[in-house]
């Protein structure tokens, strides 16, 4: 049901007020047992579960992100030629250009008109509703094609979404268009300026595999992780520890923006818990030090397609149990947030007394790339952090793979990790 960070947040806002979460703004007291949330600008959310203990001795935290590599439109992207409209696009995030093309894509987003008024636009998704895709050259012509390297063989600039090819009354393909656009959603071409409008795969998510131990969906980076650790929150019973969760933008750019986890914005939050809790001599960097965290983000499963880039000893493997990564980063660990000795025993301690199954691996040998996730932004305020994910298959791809198994015991490892 979610495939871009604002249907996901307005999934989760709605998931939280059905269980008893009340916007933070609204209230002007907490106390222990009290739940509260904070929605940023329709794209990121951090919700908490108030505890008995005080907070400086911190809070128990799971953060995980809510965008995923997708096609965004260009601010002017409708255009003409050979008798065909198409959109031009800016992809969002590290994809494989070639996974883009031939496949059924939906539009997804809001536009923002002169006046002020939201449009939403969602099409593609429901039977009844045409789709959008990519096109791409037949194998009879593809000669010059085939001579490119794979990440060269599909440009950036060739990711043009076909949307139409019936021509107006002044014989205009474009004019047509826009004029089906309009009369569906109010909104004129200039209004393309003022939108934020997303191409996603338009695929259902399925069960793989003759047993279902599978789950087949685009963007389960990271809204796999996302949806185990809202439940987790959800179900888990307030406890000596406030309970702490995040649900961030812009994690597949680098973590930029006001809606990412490097705005303050989720300072403020923590600020308003302190303020709102009587603890107004406490600040939020005290808090932080005393606080620990699982940094909830997906990592890559080991595929033996491809186990050459795997150091398979170390490596994460499909229904062996969510992932725990004490590093990330490459190229000697750059870029890496590596836990302490002491906090990832005192994980593993939690979730052994709790019969989670975890795993220990890195994402793949050294030398042939490596990654990161939104734990070096919390590290950096002072909060024992480590990886903690379910593994992937086919990661960043339109149609990413995890276990079932593997997702209960994520969602697991939340909940026990919120109670500790």
């Amino acid at each position: 049901k979610c495939k871009t960070e604002r249907e996901t947040s307005k999934y989760i806002i709605e998931k939280l007020k059905s269980n008893g979460f009340i916007d933070i703004k609204n209230v002007k007291k907490l106390s222990s047992g009290d739940k509260v949330y904070m929605l940023n600008r329709d794209k990121s959310v951090y919700a908490a579960v108030i505890g008995e203990e005080k907070l400086e001795n911190g809070f128990n935290l799971v953060g995980s992100h809510i965008d995923s590599p997708r096609l965004d439109l260009k601010p002017n992207p409708l255009y003409e030629d050979a008798k065909l409209a198409l959109f031009k696009t800016h992809y969002y995030g590290g994809i494989k250009k070639y996974q883009w093309t031939t496949i059924p894509l939906s539009l997804k987003g809001v536009v923002v008109k002169p006046n002020g008024e939201k449009v939403e636009i969602n099409i593609g998704e429901k039977e009844d509703e045409p789709v959008f895709t990519i096109t791409d050259i037949l194998p009879h012509l593809a000669e010059e094609q085939y001579e490119n390297k794979i990440g060269k063989a599909i440009k950036g600039e060739d990711l043009n979404i076909l949307v139409g090819s019936i021509p107006s009354s002044s014989d205009s393909i474009k004019e047509n268009v826009m004029k089906i656009i309009n009369e569906k959603y109010g909104i004129n071409e200039i209004d393309f300026y003022s939108s934020e409008l997303e191409a996603v795969p338009a695929f259902k998510a399925r069960h793989l595999g003759f047993d279902k131990s599978m789950v087949a969906a685009y963007g389960q980076d990271d809204r796999v992780c996302s949806y185990t650790n809202l439940l987790a929150l959800v179900n888990a019973k307030p406890g000596n520890k406030t309970m702490v969760s995040i649900f961030a933008d812009k994690e597949e750019i680098g973590s930029v923006g006001n809606t990412s986890m490097s705005t303050q914005a989720f300072d403020l939050f923590s600020k308003m818990i302190i303020s709102k809790t009587g603890n107004k001599e406490l600040s939020e960097l005290e808090m932080y030090y005393n606080s620990k965290m699982l940094s909830a983000d997906v990592t890559a499963a080991v595929d033996p397609d491809y186990d050459e880039v795997s150091d398979v000893p170390n490596g994460n493997v499909i229904g062996c149990g969510v992932a725990i990564e004490k590093y990330t980063g490459g190229s000697g660990k750059y870029s890496a947030s590596e836990a302490t000795a002491k906090f990832t025993s005192e994980v593993t301690q939690i979730f052994d007394k709790n019969d989670v199954i975890y795993q220990f691996g890195v994402l793949g040998k050294q030398g042939k790339g490596g990654g990161g996730t939104i734990a070096y932004i919390l590290a950096n305020k002072g909060i024992d952090v480590i990886d903690c994910g379910t593994p992937v298959l086919a990661m960043h791809s339109p149609f990413e793979v995890v276990s079932v198994y593997d997702t209960y015991m994520t969602y697991l490892a939340y909940k026990t990790f919120f109670n500790s």
